[in-house]
């Protein structure tokens, strides 16, 4: 036991000094090697031609492009979400719609929920108090107020899915940028290799091979969270515009019939619309 233990000792001490006594040229090729690497894009772009730098400036511009959308649209997204979450709890917790009004024009209609129900209100209001005037108003109040609501949906529709055919093109176009660039250099490395008078070797076609593959990398490191953020954000949209289209067919029956849709969960009280049908 006691002869074993000594013995790793023994190996562990030995490789621990071939180490230490290592050659100084390994280490700084190793750490040379490391550096080209590190240095290969811009080696790469820097010895390519106006082609070759112009590829490399439309992914940059279009990775730029992308964060920003994505970074814009998860702020308005959580914005919008807490805003219309505040929304709700007030305007179930309100004694009636006038409350409702007054609430919305204190603070404003900043999110697509109060957005709805200014315009809901103030179509059901103005169509029974002058009727109808203009050739969109013709029909009943409920028609009226349904084709305000649906008007209204599609705005915030535009509205949250602004920004998304962008970032679609980006996840789309960009591999093949990257792609057009990687052949264009592979093309000038192997004209480059065959007017060469020293020979042809596999490192001289290796390097520059390789080098060009480069475009094609950058092209996906920039289509990938552009596609990625793309799905995630019209799943999300989705999921928030079915919400919107449910409390629009709840809004439309308390403006139109006054009573409380029956099957909406965990609302314990209904809005009143005693006091804003007096005026009518």
């Amino acid at each position: 036991m006691f002869d074993v233990l000594h013995s790793a000792i023994q190996v562990l001490s030995q490789v621990g000094q071939a180490a230490s006594t290592a050659p100084a040229g390994a280490l700084a090729a190793a750490g040379g090697g490391a550096a080209a690497q590190a240095g290969g894009i811009i080696d790469f772009v820097s010895r390519s031609d106006w082609v070759g730098k112009s590829l490399f400036g439309i992914l940059l511009l279009m990775s730029l492009i992308s964060w920003y959308l994505i970074f814009v649209k998860i702020f308005m997204t959580v914005r919008n979400r807490r805003r219309s979450a505040k929304f709700l709890n007030e305007f179930w917790a309100a004694s009636s719609l006038e409350q409702v009004e007054n609430e919305i024009a204190t603070h404003g209609a900043t999110e697509p929920f109060s957005h709805l129900t200014s315009h809901a209100i103030h179509a059901r209001n103005h169509h029974a108090k002058y009727g109808a005037l203009k050739l969109e108003e013709k029909g009943s109040t409920g028609a009226f107020v349904t084709r305000t609501i649906r008007k209204v949906i599609d705005e915030d529709t535009a509205r949250l899915e602004n920004g998304l055919t962008v970032l679609a093109s980006i996840g789309s176009t960009a591999p093949f940028v990257g792609l057009f660039g990687t052949v264009w250099g592979v093309y000038h490395a192997l004209v480059g290799i065959g007017l060469s008078s020293d020979g042809v070797t596999i490192n001289r076609i290796a390097g520059p091979v390789g080098e060009a593959l480069i475009m094609t990398g950058l092209g996906l490191a920039v289509a990938i969270p552009a596609v990625l953020a793309y799905n995630g954000f019209v799943r999300s949209n989705r999921v928030y515009l079915a919400r919107l289209d449910a409390f629009a067919h709840d809004l439309f029956t308390f403006l139109i019939t006054g009573q409380q849709v029956a099957d909406n969960p965990g609302k314990a009280r209904p809005v009143a619309l005693a006091a804003s049908n007096k005026g009518r």
